[in-house]
């Protein structure tokens, strides 16, 4: 592999050129092609990076490590196939797919092509989630009793009339999969799987532009016992409000809080005192709505500390599918008002 990691990216719509900005700030990498169906975007693809509206020309033609896969939800499994097939690692954006089949499949390809699939979920990289994160993982909150998921966000009709799949269930899958499958990754990345679950959603606010829910509350069983409710919308007004999470346990209570798990809202425990953060200005911004934290560099670096430095990957595929498949129980175990 040369000094410098190549990459492609497939899909160049919000998230694709938040991809390649991190891209052409990393040293270490570079961006040698793009590609999206729309051609009118070409105008927004850097200098001297060539552009596709074929991404079998673009795999065909372009002598990359990596290939970013950005586009629409349903169009995650065949194009990480197709990138592990020509030969590349593949980056993949959330959810890494809309059902575990479809991961099983991706999995499968990876493995016979021995390239790796890095998941997408870079909230993982927040401070409050790695300082929790630690507690947990020495035991130091001792049982987790109870956990409470909040995700309170706004997303308006402008949203949705900017895209022909957003909001469409074959395409789109279902907000748990579009706007909080981050969520569902950090409570799975900080307490593991969930074998139960039930709830109820419904769409209030979106009738007119929605084929899914808009709202949802759940209560959930982790493995550990420990008992979980999960509630989110996207008909906070005007705009998001929160996305928390909090943690009940015998030696400890913690709040990750702020709009974007960006704060340590409170906390109580028998360990020594977490560092007080508050990180700000640090959304995705796009303009007419925001999403996650921006930590897409720390992405784009942990592809160079595995592929140069033999690092662990952050988010493996199997852990990526877990949270497809948790998203899918949860789904299953909800009645539509």
């Amino acid at each position: 592999m040369p000094d410098k990691i190549r990459f492609c990216i497939v899909g160049f719509g919000n998230i694709g050129r938040r991809h390649a900005g991190q891209i052409l700030q990393n040293p270490d990498t570079e961006l040698l092609a793009v590609c999206d169906v729309n051609a009118a975007v070409k105008e927004n693809v850097p200098e001297n990076t060539a552009f596709y509206t074929s991404i079998d020309e673009m795999l065909q033609e372009t002598k990359a490590d990596v290939l970013c896969v950005c586009t629409p939800n349903y169009l995650h499994e065949p194009h990480t196939i197709a990138g592990l097939h020509a030969s590349m690692h593949t980056v993949v954006e959330k959810p890494m797919a809309i059902s575990a089949a479809e991961c099983d499949r991706m999995i499968a390809a990876a493995e016979k092509t021995g390239k790796t699939i890095f998941a997408v979920k870079q909230n993982r990289y927040n401070p409050p989630v790695q300082e929790v994160k630690k507690l947990m993982a020495n035991n130091e909150l001792g049982e987790i009793y109870m956990i409470q998921v909040n995700c309170f966000w706004n997303r308006g009709d402008n949203y949705y009339s900017g895209s022909d799949w957003r909001g469409k269930k074959d395409k789109d899958g279902g907000c748990l999969f579009t706007q909080f499958s981050h969520f569902v990754d950090i409570l799975y990345y900080l307490n593991g799987t969930i074998t139960e679950a039930q709830g109820w959603v419904h769409n209030y606010a979106h009738q007119h532009n929605t084929e899914v829910e808009d709202t949802g509350s759940f209560v959930l069983k982790a493995t550990n016992n420990a008992i979980i409710n999960f509630n989110f919308t996207t008909c906070a007004y005007e705009r998001n409000m929160e996305g928390s999470i909090t943690i009940i346990a015998k030696k400890g209570t913690v709040k990750i809080g702020g709009q974007y798990l960006n704060t340590i809202e409170y906390q109580k425990t028998a360990a020594p005192t977490l560092p007080n953060i508050n990180i700000t200005a640090k959304a995705n911004d796009y303009g007419l709505y925001q999403g996650s934290m921006s930590n897409h560099d720390k992405v784009i670096q942990n592809v160079v500390d595995v592929l140069h430095h033999n690092h662990a990957v952050m988010t493996s595929a199997k852990e990526g599918r877990e949270v497809v498949k948790i998203i899918e129980q949860m789904y299953k175990g909800a009645v539509s008002l």
